[in-house]
């Protein structure tokens, strides 16, 4: 399929497509006319990228994982994998706690200004 097609079913822009082939998340083969031809697996591929993405990981680690991906969009173990998620986890563990704290500081800032005013 085209990239236009790929991007139409996926809900993500040619542009970000074209970027993820860039850093090595998906492959496409060349025509002739030098158009990229996605093969209907792209988008299982794009959906896992998406998803990973939403859930924090850098694409360094995704372009990791992918080869490890199943067709249900499921993970099989895959070595060193697991280790660096459990690191991304403690990073978002530790930004929302960094959240928190700044939540709480913003709501006492506001109560502070409400009583003043």
């Amino acid at each position: 399929m085209r990239i236009g097609q790929l991007a139409e079913r996926t809900g993500t822009s040619e542009r970000l497509l074209r970027y993820y082939e860039r850093v090595g998340l998906l492959t496409a083969d060349r025509l002739p006319n030098g158009y990229r031809d996605y093969a209907p697996s792209a988008e299982q591929t794009v959906r896992q990228i998406r998803a990973l993405l939403a859930a924090g990981l850098p694409t360094s680690l995704i372009k990791r994982m992918l080869p490890c991906a199943e067709t249900d969009g499921s993970l099989r173990p895959c070595p060193g994998v697991l280790g660096a998620l459990r690191t991304q986890l403690t990073e978002l563990d530790r930004r929302a706690e960094d959240i928190a704290r700044a939540r709480r500081t913003l709501r006492e800032a506001i109560a502070v200004t409400e009583r003043a005013g």
